[in-house]
């Protein structure tokens, strides 16, 4: 128990100084709880690859967006607070631990940290114009494996501003997202100029949200920053669009065994994308090596596309050095950024994986590699 506490203690702690330091309540808390071996404790209730400091963020910012009366909601802009963090603010959180034990003892068992972060479609529908150019297919049916919401099923409904210049639907209701390209320009602006049709969009998800459910909608705003009023606003108009656009989002205990079926009901002349970000984080090694295998032969075997976008710690091929940065990214954001992995074979042969681009985790920025 010591050995987890002093590694949660680490974890938190790191968090407040390199995840979180656009919010400042959130690195005055991180720092807070690092350094209280009795708030560790309360991780244990989370299932061991949960055991994250944005479970319990979250699931404290979700008891205050569900309106608990108490003083620790003056900390919180998200729900209307004004109060900067303070000396006072340690003893309030720890109050308010105390008098929500039970509630938050039960969010952090039965929750996940449910990012569902559509600036990440910044990237995600470049690649997808990279592919379709990639298979000369512009039809696409794209299945979204761990998908949350669903919310990135939307993604040719968004409009994307890279600087210099915009793709996707200009005449979105969701608030333009925000992308700094690093590098070549150019280069991102070819990738997208063969824009693909979406024809068929599905979503799997072992703990799918519900976007027609109050509750599980403002778990998904509870996995946001306090400060973050961008994000906030981003994800409530693109909860709204997938209300009414009807996307689909399928319980699945096994996503991967969900889609050979799906593969079946798709038209011949339709190019199939299966997709995930930040999914495979959550998976132990052997776990992860199984179904790396998994995706790799139904490449080979079924014509399927993988874009896999997760960390630099999990590489799908040789990635090369990180490099090329600029005032607003160094190459040091750049290695540790999202890695966008293409998976393709032709006619049967052996999959190859191309690295299109480096991203950061929430699409804010995209170094775009692929010259193809």
């Amino acid at each position: 128990m010591a050995a987890d506490s002093a590694a949660l203690a680490k974890h938190f702690s790191y968090f407040a100084d390199h995840e979180v330091t656009s919010d400042p309540l959130y690195v005055a808390l991180c720092r807070h709880v690092a350094a209280r071996p009795d708030l560790l404790e309360l991780m244990q209730h989370a299932p061991p690859t949960q055991r994250v400091p944005n479970l319990l963020l979250a699931s404290v910012h979700d008891r205050v967006l569900a309106g608990v009366p108490h003083a620790l909601r003056e900390y919180f802009p998200s729900a209307g607070g004004t109060r900067p963090p303070d000396r006072d603010l340690p003893a309030t959180f720890d109050d308010f631990i105390a008098a929500q034990r039970e509630a938050l003892c039960g969010l952090l068992a039965a929750r996940s940290t449910q990012t569902n972060e559509i600036g990440r479609c910044a990237v995600l529908w470049p690649a997808l114009c990279a592919l379709a150019r990639h298979t000369g297919h512009a039809r696409l049916a794209l299945f979204d494996f761990g998908s949350s919401a669903g919310l990135n099923l939307g993604v040719d409904g968004y409009c994307y501003d890279y600087g210099s210049f915009t793709l996707g639907d200009a005449n979105s209701e969701v608030p333009p997202i925000d992308c700094h390209p690093v590098g070549d320009h150019a280069a991102l602006r070819r990738a997208a100029a063969h824009m693909p049709q979406i024809v068929e969009r599905i979503g799997v998800d072992p703990a799918p949200v519900d976007v027609h459910d109050d509750a599980q909608v403002r778990w998904l705003r509870a996995c946001l920053w306090p400060y973050d009023r961008v994000r906030l606003a981003r994800l409530d108009q693109a909860v709204k669009a997938a209300r009414q656009r009807g996307l689909r989002v399928q319980r699945r205990d096994d996503c991967a065994a969900a889609i050979e079926p799906w593969l079946a009901t798709l038209a011949t002349d339709v190019q199939p994308v299966v997709f995930n970000s930040w999914v495979l984080h959550y998976f132990d090694k052997p776990a992860r090596a199984a179904h790396v295998q998994h995706m790799r032969a139904l490449v080979q075997r079924c014509g399927i596309a993988w874009l896999s976008a997760e960390g630099a710690h999990i590489p799908l091929a040789d990635a090369p050095p990180a490099e090329g940065g600029d005032a607003a990214v160094s190459d040091e954001q750049l290695a540790k950024g999202s890695q966008w992995w293409l998976t393709l074979s032709r006619e049967g042969a052996a999959p190859i994986t191309t690295l299109l681009a480096r991203s950061h985790p929430h699409g804010r920025w995209v170094q775009w590699l692929d010259r193809g």
